[in-house]
Parts: C-alpha cells; sequence; structure tokens
C-alpha cells in the first residue's frame, strides 16, 4: 500500500492542507495515528488510497452543492442499503440549487434593466448607483 503525507493528500484533492485538517476537525476525514519518532516514518502521518478517495468524494459532493453536514451523512450511509436517504438528499440539494438559480436569474434580470436604463438615458442621476443607494 503506497502512502502519502498530509501534503501530498492535500495536493492529490486539489485542497490545502487547512483544509485537510478542518475537514479531520470536522470528522469528514481520519487523522492517522502518528508513528514513533524512531520508527521508519520518522513521526509522520501517513495517509492512503482510500483517504485520497474519500478527500476526493468530499470535494465531488462540495461541487455538487452539498453541505458538510449533508456530506458527513452521505459518507456514513451504505452504499447497498440507504439509498432511499441517499436520494432525499439529493432531491433536497437539487430543490436548494433550483431556488439559487431563479434567484440569480432575477438579480441578472434587475441588472439588465438597469445597465439598459443607464445607457438609454445620458441625464440625470445613474440608475444603477441610485438603485444601490441605500439614502432616500
Amino acid at each position: 500500500m503506497s502512502s502519502t503525507t498530509i501534503a501530498g493528500l492535500a495536493r492529490e484533492g486539489g485542497v490545502g492542507v487547512e483544509t485537510i485538517r478542518y475537514y479531520q476537525r470536522r470528522g469528514l476525514l481520519q487523522t492517522p495515528e502518528r508513528p514513533a519518532t524512531g520508527s521508519r516514518g520518522g513521526g509522520i502521518r501517513r495517509y492512503g488510497p482510500e483517504d485520497i478517495r474519500r478527500l476526493r468524494f468530499i470535494r465531488s459532493a462540495q461541487t455538487a452543492g452539498f453541505t458538510l453536514e449533508e456530506i458527513a451523512e452521505l459518507l456514513a450511509l451504505d452504499a447497498g442499503e440507504d439509498r432511499q436517504r441517499a436520494r432525499t438528499l439529493a432531491t433536497g440539494r437539487l430543490a436548494a440549487l433550483d431556488a439559487r438559480i431563479a434567484e440569480l436569474t432575477a438579480a441578472r434580470t434587475a441588472l439588465q434593466r438597469l445597465a439598459r436604463a443607464c445607457g438609454a438615458d445620458a441625464e440625470g442621476p445613474c440608475p444603477i448607483l441610485t438603485a444601490f443607494d441605500p439614502s432616500p
């Protein structure tokens, strides 16, 4: 079994070392035992292929929009037994993404309208600036 340091694990997962430590504190990744300083490992913790696989799972799930709490639950599920719960989590995440897309679409439409109004009339205050000004 090949192994790597925390820096190697971070590099494999495309994250920083502090992210690895954060995931460990959150219980998403295990912290391996530190070997004795006189041993072959020299007191440096080593991570294996399973750690790399788990880190990649976390990163992929984050890219799909899952929260760390949801990812922890997904990691705890049994791939053969918990399909319904995984599906429930995924459909919940889809609903949240759809809501966010609707918000962004509305913001885009409003900004397009303001940009057109700003370019159409060279007189008076800029509609973009006045739209974001909180004073009456």
